[in-house]
């Protein structure tokens, strides 16, 4: 049965893959270049076998015969002879490199697997290698060719190996092998590694659907041989040249329309299909017109590939007819050359030219052609290090890409199903898609948030004043690409943010040092910066002075620790040493902890407007009948009142342990925020006086007001910062009355 032959595809000898190359390949230089590569292999891998039982260099001849019936260069059948070398035997980058120049040795490093470094998990190392290998495939289409090829001969001898390993490497092939043939136009290739994997990993169902189509192969080929003789009728009658027969769907294509639109065997309309080939673009459009003049064709399965073909090079004309005796045949119309395209994609294109620079100029014709593949580079720098979310990116938007739209000048982008004009915008340009406004879509103005089709024509409108993407975009994209684009846009704002409130925490600091007659070179000192950071439980300096710049930690506890460590004091700074050794007369502390300079008796109490913590910047404000009442120095209630004004601070044996702060929430509304409020503020060890929550008019905001009992500033930021961390919390801030 024809669905075994994949399995066992004739073993070629080198005699005969030089008989093979020879049809094309005819200097004396490159032919000797060929042999040589062999005689190099041949005598590194002697002794080696692989699971077949067959002398490993049997491997290194078939890939070489895949790359040369892609007819490409004698460095890349070369490099396909040694590509095994560095990674199985003794033999480093430069031996190669000296042998046979480094143009070959960079391809066999290329596809060389990653050394033996420290992964989590196999997926890591899998996704590191494919990495890899598909940003040496950005600089140089041929990496991967040699890389499909020695792929496809080890799907070929798959059955010696053990029941886990193949499927294993199936699913590897089906999810990223195949994949990547198919946006490179290699169809021959793409259709045997798909159909190899599915027989692998679906072995019930492959056997079932290749049962179906040998059951139905003989009447199926008779209305195919009918319909041809039809149409045969009909073209000669207009005196068009052609070339017509009948062609036969992979199992595994029929497998995945079975699956993914829900449909048994019988009901797939191209089961039956008719491929024409002629010899010019009108000629393709002529038969077209023909057939449907004829035939009544299918509406919505008609597509111009050839006006507007597929990022892969593809070109065609596909229509779905009814037959006169009611049969559904997909009919297939091109020229010569897209055929041969179709068939092997970009070795169509890539036929080697014998010149003294023959492969390097292919190299750039490709690069011409599939500008889209420069994009593993691109998302390479996008993600780091991260090969895991690299081969999610690949996966997401140029494995999945399957909706092609145009520029107003024509180009074809590919995009993920679902993909709006944000994801086109950022797949033009970074800039394009942060200062994007508006879109149109085939000359109408649309939502930046509607799904655009296959053939749509998409405009972008821009403007400089734009502020930038909208949150809300992530949402909506589909792309991977895109959605990296905005959040990296966001983070780089927060970055800058952060380094303006880490300069404006700088700057008080200093000044509040200069104020005090203090040392600024002294105390601005990092290690000493560094120890009162660890103190004030921050990670570093620069997160202390962050703190500083928002007015998370108060200024006079930062000072305050500071000045009090005795043993990093300069000896010879007289001024220092002379505040650290004076004897200072002992403050009678109020219950709240409240320290007024010379006051012992007069009645002092926190401000319930602003409620001050310890670890506050504080000023006492003199009332008319009620003592001194302590504000927080930024509490507006005492904005103009500087007459009335006098200093306190906190003492350091405070006897009231907790102080009650009222908090403000306004957070996005979802079901159980409340209850995740509730919990946190319990883990930060806070207590809760009184909360209520309310939902504004717009039914999307929630307003949450509470009242915590925290011990001080430090538990006070501690406990906001963790209520920030909540999902849908947008601010959440302290109330002044």
């Amino acid at each position: 049965m024809w669905v075994m032959e994949m399995v066992s595809k004739k073993v070629v000898t080198f005699d005969e893959l030089m008989q093979e190359v020879s049809t094309y390949i005819k200097k004396e230089e490159n032919l000797n270049l060929i042999k040589e590569a062999y005689a190099y292999a041949e005598k590194n891998h002697e002794g080696q076998f692989r699971k077949s039982g067959e002398p490993y260099i049997i491997h290194a001849i078939q890939v070489a015969h895949i790359l040369t019936m892609l007819k490409t260069g004698p460095k890349t059948i070369a490099a396909g002879l040694l590509h095994d070398v560095v990674e199985d035997c003794d033999v480093t980058f430069e031996d190669v490199s000296t042998l046979f120049g480094e143009e070959v040795a960079s391809l066999v490093e290329s596809v060389t697997k990653i050394g033996a470094l420290k992964f989590k998990d196999e997926k890591e190392y899998l996704a590191s290698n494919h990495r890899k290998i598909f940003i040496a495939m950005a600089k140089d289409v041929r990496v991967i060719l040699i890389k499909l090829s020695d792929r496809l001969h080890n799907m070929r001898t798959l059955q010696y190996m053990s029941a886990e390993k193949q499927k294993k490497i199936a699913s590897e092939t089906l999810e990223v092998y195949a994949p990547i043939a198919h946006r490179l136009g290699i169809s021959d290739i793409k259709n045997e590694l798909e159909d190899l994997s599915f027989q692998y990993l679906e072995k019930d169902k492959y056997y079932e659907i290749a049962r179906l189509v040998e059951v139905r192969k003989a009447e199926r080929d008779a209305q195919v041989q009918h319909m041809i003789q039809d149409i045969s009728a009909l073209l000669t009658s207009h005196y068009i040249s052609y070339r017509m027969f009948g062609r036969s769907k992979h199992l595994y294509s029929i497998y995945k329309k079975m699956k993914t639109k829900n449909k048994r065997f019988e009901e797939i309309l191209d089961l039956l299909a008719i491929r024409i080939v002629t010899n010019s673009d009108t000629a393709c459009y002529e038969i077209l017109g023909y057939i449907h003049a004829k035939y009544r064709p299918i509406p919505g399965r008609f597509k111009d590939y050839i006006a507007m073909p597929k990022v892969n090079m593809y070109q065609s004309l596909h229509t779905t007819i009814v037959a006169e005796d009611g049969n559904i045949f997909e009919v297939q119309i091109r020229t010569e050359a897209m055929d041969a395209v179709a068939e092997q994609g970009i070795a169509a294109h890539w036929r080697y030219k014998e010149s003294t620079n023959g492969e390097k100029i292919q190299q750039k014709e490709i690069e011409e052609q599939l500008h889209w593949f420069k994009d593993f580079s691109v998302m390479s720098d996008e993600v780091n290090d991260d090969a895991m979310e690299y081969m999610n990116l690949l996966q997401k938007d140029i494995f999945e890409a399957n909706v092609y739209v145009m520029t107003p000048k024509g180009k074809v982008i590919a995009l993920p199903n679902g993909a709006t004009p944000i994801d086109f915008a950022y797949r033009i340009h970074t800039e394009i898609g942060h200062h994007t406004v508006g879109a149109t879509i085939n000359g109408v103005l649309m939502p930046l948030n509607t799904k655009l089709k296959t053939g749509d024509v998409v405009n972008i409108r821009t403007s400089n004043q734009s502020p930038g993407p909208s949150e809300d975009w992530l949402k909506v994209v589909k792309s991977a690409h895109a959605r990296n684009k905005i959040r990296s846009f966001f983070q780089k704002q927060e970055t800058e943010r952060k380094a303006s409130d880490v300069k404006k925490g700088e700057e008080l600091l200093e000044e509040e040092l200069k104020r005090r007659s203090l040392d600024v070179t002294v105390y601005m000192d990092q290690k000493r910066l560094e120890q009162v950071a660890k103190e004030l439980s921050f990670t570093s300096h620069t997160d202390l002075l962050y703190a500083l710049g928002v007015k998370q930690v108060s200024l006079i506890s930062v000072i305050e620790r500071l000045v009090k460590h005795k043993t990093t004091i300069p000896l010879d700074n007289d001024e220092l040493v002379k505040m650290y050794n004076r004897v200072e007369r002992r403050k009678k502390p109020s219950k709240t902890g409240i320290v007024v300079e010379g006051i012992d008796s007069m009645k002092i109490s926190l401000a319930v407007c602003c409620s001050p913590v310890p670890g506050d910047e504080i000023v006492g404000y003199i009332s008319k009948g009620n003592g001194v009442k302590v504000h927080r120095k930024d509490c507006p209630n005492i904005a103009h009142e500087h007459h009335r004004l006098i200093e306190v601070s906190w003492d350091e044996e405070i006897q009231q342990k907790t102080y009650e702060v009222k908090l403000v929430i306004n957070s996005t509304d979802r079901n159980f925020l409340l209850s995740d409020i509730v919990t946190v503020v319990s883990q930060c060890k806070a207590g809760l006086q009184h909360v209520e929550s309310t939902v504004e008019s717009d039914k999307l905001t929630t307003v949450t007001k509470m009242t915590v009992i925290v011990e001080n500033a430090e538990h006070l930021q501690s406990l906001i910062a963790n209520l920030r961390k909540i999902n849908s919390v947008r601010t959440v801030e302290r109330v002044i009355q």
